[in-house]
This record gives C-alpha cells, sequence and structure tokens, in this order.
C-alpha cells in the first residue's frame, strides 16, 4: 500500500482541492448551479487549464459540451467558446448559462412567471410517463408553469428552472433523485433525512424557489461575463468539424457504462418534448466507445492551431485512452493526477482523475 507521501507526490496538487480549500458554494459558483447535472468537473479545473494552455480571443472547443462548464469558463477567462452534444438538454442548459441576459427583461419575467395562473384542467394532455412520475397537483404546476414560460423574454431559461423544479417535484425517493427505478406513491424510510417520508406532491414552492435563485446566479454571472455567444451545437461531434481553428480542446469524454446523459433528464425530455438521441450516445457501454471518442478527438486534432493542445479528463480505470488517443493522432505531452474532493457522505474510498495532455503526433520530438 502507498504511503500518503507517496501518493501526494503523484498528485497535481493545483489541481486537488480539498473541501476547505473549495467548499460546495465555489464549486457550483454563479450559474454552474443552475440544474443538477451528473458528471461534470469543477469550473476551477478549467479555470487552470485555460490558465495553462490558451489567452483571451482565442477559440476553445469541447466536443462533448455536457453541462457547459468548459464554455461558461472560457467565456469568463475571455476567450471564445463553443461545443456540441448530443443530448438536447444538455445544448439548453448550456445555452441557459452562457447567454446575455438584460437584468430589466430578467425582472419582467421573474414577475410575470409569478403571476397566479388557473391551473390546466385534468384532462389535459400528458405523457404515461409525466402521469406516473407526478402528482395530478404538481403536474398542472408544471404544465401552467411551461404555458407562462413561452410568453417571457428568455424561454430558454426558464424551461431550465422548469426541468429543475420537475426533478424536484417527482415521485422519487429523496435520497435517490439520479436515477430513480421507479416511482414512489407510499411512505418509505428516508436515509436522506434519516425518517419517513412521503413522495413530494406539488411543484410550486420549487418553482417560486428555483426562479429567484437562476435569475440571481445569471446576474452573478454577467459580473465575469464577457461579450460575445458561445457556439452551442446540437450535433453528433462524430460527425462535426469544430467551426473555426481551435487553440485549446478541453474536455471530460462520457465515462463508459457510467451514466446514461438522456435518462438521467428523462422527466425534462418529456416535460420540454426534447428530441432524444439515446441511440447516438457514446458511453452508454463499452460497445463502440473506443472508435467513437477517438473519432471525436481526431476531429478535434485536424482543426488545431499549431501550438494547440487537447486536456481530457478522465477516470481511465480502463486503460483505454493510450489507445484513443494513438487513433486519433495524439500523443500524451504530459499525464496528471488529482484527487477529487468527494461530495457526498454515501460515497466510500478515494476517487482520482487522469488528467491527458495531448498534442498531435507530428510534433512529437
Amino acid at each position: 500500500m502507498q504511503t500518503q507521501a507517496a501518493l501526494y507526490a503523484e498528485i497535481d496538487l493545483e489541481l486537488s482541492w480539498s473541501e476547505a480549500d473549495l467548499p460546495e458554494r465555489e464549486r457550483t459558483k454563479h450559474v454552474h448551479r443552475l440544474h443538477p447535472y451528473l458528471g461534470k468537473f469543477v469550473p476551477q479545473l478549467a479555470e487552470v487549464f485555460l490558465d495553462r494552455y490558451t489567452q483571451p480571443g482565442r477559440f476553445v472547443w469541447d466536443p462533448f459540451a455536457g453541462s457547459g462548464t468548459t464554455l461558461v469558463e472560457a467565456n469568463a477567462f475571455g476567450a471564445r467558446a463553443g461545443g456540441c452534444d448530443v443530448s438536447a438538454f444538455n445544448c439548453l442548459l448550456t445555452r441557459a448559462k452562457t447567454a446575455e441576459y438584460d437584468p430589466a427583461r430578467l425582472l419582467n419575467d421573474v414577475v410575470a412567471l409569478a403571476a397566479v395562473e388557473p391551473a390546466p384542467s385534468a384532462d389535459v394532455f400528458a405523457s404515461p410517463y409525466l402521469e406516473s412520475w407526478f402528482s395530478r397537483r404538481a403536474l398542472d404546476e408544471l404544465l401552467a408553469f411551461g404555458a407562462r414560460v413561452k410568453q417571457t423574454a428568455y424561454p430558454e431559461l426558464w424551461s431550465v428552472v422548469l426541468s429543475r423544479a420537475a426533478r424536484s417535484s417527482r415521485r422519487a425517493r429523496h435520497d435517490d433523485l439520479d436515477f430513480p427505478r421507479e416511482p414512489v406513491r407510499g411512505e418509505y424510510f428516508c436515509h436522506k433525512h434519516r425518517r419517513v417520508c412521503r413522495p413530494v406532491a406539488e411543484a410550486e414552492k420549487f418553482l417560486r424557489r428555483y426562479v429567484r435563485d437562476a435569475a440571481q446566479r445569471v446576474l452573478e454571472f454577467a459580473d465575469v461575463r464577457h461579450a460575445g455567444d458561445a457556439v452551442v451545437l446540437h450535433e453528433d461531434a462524430r460527425e462535426l468539424d469544430p467551426p473555426e481553428p481551435v487553440d485549446l480542446v478541453l474536455t471530460s469524454p462520457p465515462y463508459p457504462g457510467l451514466i446514461d446523459y438522456h435518462e438521467q433528464h428523462a422527466y425534462a425530455f418529456e416535460l420540454l418534448g426534447l428530441d432524444r438521441r439515446d441511440d447516438a450516445e457514446i458511453g452508454r457501454g463499452l460497445d463502440g466507445y473506443r472508435e467513437g471518442v477517438a473519432a471525436v478527438l481526431d476531429r478535434a486534432r485536424r482543426a488545431l492551431r499549431r501550438g494547440g493542445r487537447v486536456v481530457v479528463v478522465v477516470n481511465d480505470r480502463r486503460g483505454l485512452f493510450d489507445g484513443i488517443l494513438r487513433e486519433a493522432g495524439l500523443v500524451v505531452e504530459d499525464r496528471l493526477l488529482r484527487h477529487v474532493n468527494r461530495r457526498t457522505g454515501r460515497r466510500s474510498g478515494e476517487y482520482f482523475e487522469q488528467i491527458l495532455v495531448a498534442v498531435p503526433a507530428r510534433r512529437r520530438r
């Protein structure tokens, strides 16, 4: 067994933070907490690599944009940002996070969304999924809010709020909001609250809370946001070239078999009527994973400017990425290890991530 001293000798301490050094409120600063999202890396990690490998005004690309962490931080850094994702919800979330908001119009939206509206009647159409996962009252409140969203100045932002409230108001156990297996209709012992709980039966309290929170967070981001919109493309990165030459690729590909990025937000796809492309999702299993990620990184590599780099954040427990990078025409310039502070007490054991800094193979000397 490694001693602590030996272990820490291998870790890049600039990339590893304790809970005291980097508390939860900093990991989820401003728009990074507009909506819960599994598998995102902390914004401070993006900040380090932007500072190390690019400059303001250059173009930063993330072909696995996810919840938009790279694009948000690239904009705050002063770089031009672009990314794509096969999940329509991920693209919606990233656009909402990176958008520019006028304070007066935002306030008008907040007031309009707080207006009392008649709830839809019970005969309003809802999919079997929605009927199963939400009480009648919660579903009526969500649908009424969704109708008001269409009349606002910033419907994408409030659609994210609607989704966040739907996540909280499902018939799901409070201690299992990430991937609940089936609706809960009766009392159960809740490990989160350590008492007997009942499933949530309303959505309005969440909608009101999250509207205020979202408005506050986008205004906080406005203080560090640079002019210009991020490029957010709802596309398959295996078939898409970056829209312009790239100075830095900063990305975290899906970990195979760990998270289903469409099913994670199934309630949002149903409620918002978003297009699902589950079959195109890389990482639902090992089948095609290596070839898929290599194809994405190969396209990114071809768009690199001279001196550009590809930075990949992974937990490569299967040892796939040396081969993936070779297939993409890349070689590892630096291999870093970071300790990930635990975000929940129910997870045991130490957790580490690797960061692979790669360059086109022809540059290697």
